[in-house]
């Protein structure tokens, strides 16, 4: 699905392009949606990972919509799947998206203690 390697490229550009809105560790704020947590996880259940992408596409960075390449929103999104504990394979994430909608998105529910 996504390499280590890929998400710690990701990472490198969240911490450069997405944080100052985002936040360091992902929660948003400042009107910056969450990317991580029982709000993202629920919001994006269900969906493709072509979704996820398309929103990072077509809507980030604000203000420089655009301003990432093709392979650079797939390394943010490996760092997004990374950080929310998605595991990790052995081959990177696709920069095509008829490729990631064939991807769901599913969050599993904390085991009840």
């Amino acid at each position: 699905m996504y390499t280590e390697e890929q998400a710690k490229r990701g990472e490198d550009l969240y911490r450069k392009e997405c944080a100052s809105c985002h936040g360091e560790t992902l929660v948003g704020g400042g009107g910056a949606a969450p990317l991580t947590g029982g709000t993202f996880l629920s919001n994006w259940n269900g969906l493709t990972l072509g979704d996820l992408y398309d929103r990072i596409r077509k809507t980030m960075p604000q203000g420089a919509v655009g301003k990432l390449s093709k392979q650079q929103d797939a390394d943010v999104l490996a760092f997004l799947l990374s950080f929310n504990k998605f595991p990790a394979g052995k081959t990177e994430l696709q920069k095509r998206v008829e490729f990631l909608k064939q991807i769901r998105f599913e969050a599993t529910k904390p085991e009840a203690k």
